[in-house]
C-alpha cells in the first residue's frame, strides 16, 4: 500500500510503502472491542470503598436484653439494618483489570492501524519537528485540517515539538511504544512519522 508523505507545512515529501500485514487488514470490531475494554478496565482506579460491620465505629454493648422486648434479638448497633451501621457486601478496593493474551493485544493494534488506513484517516509526515513555538505549530495544524489528531513518532518524541504541541487542544503525541488501540480510535486523524512507520513495523512483525 502506497501513501503520500507530507511535511507539516503541507508540502509533499515523496511516498512510503505501508506493510499490508499492518495497514491492509479488514478491521474486526470484536478484536478492537476486546482490547479497548482491557485497556479501560486496567486503567480503572478501583478505589471505591464502604465501611462494613467490622469497620464502623460504634459501641459493642448489647443494645437491649435478649428476651422479653417483643422485638428481634440484636447484639450490636453495627448491624446493617441500623442507621450508621456497616454496609453489607458493599464495594471494596480491587483491581478491575483482566488478562488478555499478548497476541490479541498485538492483533488489536494492527487492526486499529488498518481501520484508520481504510477510513482514509491515516496521514504520514516526514518528521514531527518544530521550533518550540505553539502558535506557529497551531497554524500549521489548522491549515492541515487536523482537529482531533494523534501523532505517533519514532522511538522518542522531539522535545521541542512536544513542548509546542502541549497546549494545542485535540492534539496528542506519543512515541511508538506508547501507541495503543484506545488512543488511536478516539482521535479522528492518525498521523505517523516515517520513523514511526519503521518502528511500528519492527515492533509488530
Amino acid at each position: 500500500m502506497k501513501l503520500d508523505v507530507i511535511k507539516l507545512d503541507g508540502a509533499k515529501a515523496g511516498s512510503v510503502d505501508l506493510d499490508e500485514a499492518l495497514f491492509g487488514l479488514e478491521p474486526r470490531a470484536d478484536l478492537l472491542h476486546r482490547v479497548v475494554r482491557w485497556q479501560r478496565n486496567k486503567a480503572q482506579a478501583g478505589t471505591h470503598s464502604v465501611l462494613g460491620k467490622s469497620d464502623v465505629s460504634y459501641s459493642t454493648k448489647k443494645i437491649y436484653r435478649q428476651k422479653g422486648t417483643g422485638g428481634a434479638r440484636h447484639g450490636s448497633k453495627k448491624a446493617p439494618i441500623f442507621r450508621h451501621g456497616g454496609t453489607y457486601k458493599g464495594p471494596t478496593p480491587r483491581s478491575h483489570g483482566h488478562d488478555l493474551p499478548k497476541k490479541v493485544r498485538k492483533l488489536g493494534l494492527m487492526h486499529a492501524l488498518s481501520a484508520k488506513a481504510k477510513a482514509g484517516e491515516l496521514v504520514v509526515i516526514e518528521a514531527a519537528e518544530a521550533a518550540g513555538k505553539t502558535g506557529a505549530l497551531a497554524k500549521q495544524i489548522a491549515s492541515l485540517g487536523w482537529k482531533r489528531a494523534l501523532i505517533i513518532d519514532g522511538a522518542s518524541v522531539n522535545e521541542d515539538f512536544a513542548r509546542a504541541a502541549r497546549n494545542i487542544e485535540g492534539l496528542d503525541i506519543l512515541p511508538t511504544m506508547g501507541a495503543n488501540v484506545y488512543d488511536i480510535l478516539k482521535r479522528d486523524t492518525l498521523v505517523i512519522t516515517k520513523a514511526g512507520i519503521e518502528a511500528l513495523e519492527a515492533r509488530l512483525k
